[in-house]
C-alpha cells in the first residue's frame, strides 16, 4: 500500500472521528426540555419501574453512541489491519516450507520406491498444502 494512501485513510478517519466527537459534545451541551411530571409517583412500584426503564433506555442510548464512535474512528483501520493479518499469516504459512523444504530435497531420489518412500510422500503433501497456503494468504493480501 503507497504511503499516501496510508496517510490520506488516517486523515480522513480522525477528520471524521473529530467531527462526531464536536456533533456529540454541541448536542451534550444544549439543555434538555423539561420532561413531563412521571405519571406515577416515585415512591410507587410503578414509579420505580418507570424510572429504572427510563435510565435503561438512556443508558442504552449512550452506549450505542459510543459504540458508533469507536467504529466510526476504526473504520478506516480495518482494511489495513486485513492486509496485514493476511501478510502475517501468509508467513507463518510459509515458514513449514521452508522446514521441509531440505527433507524433500534430501529424500528425492526415494520418491517412487525408496527406503524413504513414504517419508517424502509426506514431507511432499505437508510442503504443497503449506506452500498453497501461504501464497494464497497473500494472493488474497494483494487483492485487497
Amino acid at each position: 500500500m503507497k504511503p499516501q494512501t496510508i496517510g490520506r485513510v488516517l486523515g480522513v478517519g480522525v477528520r471524521v472521528a473529530g467531527r462526531m466527537a464536536g456533533q456529540r459534545l454541541a448536542a451534550a451541551a444544549q439543555p434538555t426540555p423539561q420532561a413531563a411530571p412521571p405519571p406515577h409517583p416515585p415512591g410507587t412500584i410503578e414509579g420505580n419501574a418507570a424510572r429504572g426503564r427510563a435510565t435503561g433506555q438512556t443508558a442504552g442510548r449512550a452506549t450505542r453512541g459510543v459504540a458508533q464512535g469507536v467504529g466510526g474512528f476504526l473504520r478506516p483501520f480495518r482494511r489495513v489491519g486485513g492486509i496485514l493479518w493476511l501478510e502475517v499469516t501468509g508467513v507463518f504459512f510459509l515458514l513449514p516450507v521452508l522446514v521441509f523444504a531440505p527433507n524433500l530435497w534430501r529424500d528425492r531420489a526415494s520418491w517412487a520406491h525408496g527406503p524413504d518412500h513414504r517419508t517424502f510422500l509426506v514431507t511432499a503433501g505437508v510442503v504443497v498444502v503449506f506452500f498453497y497456503l501461504g501464497v494464497s494468504s497473500f494472493w488474497r493480501a494483494r487483492r485487497k
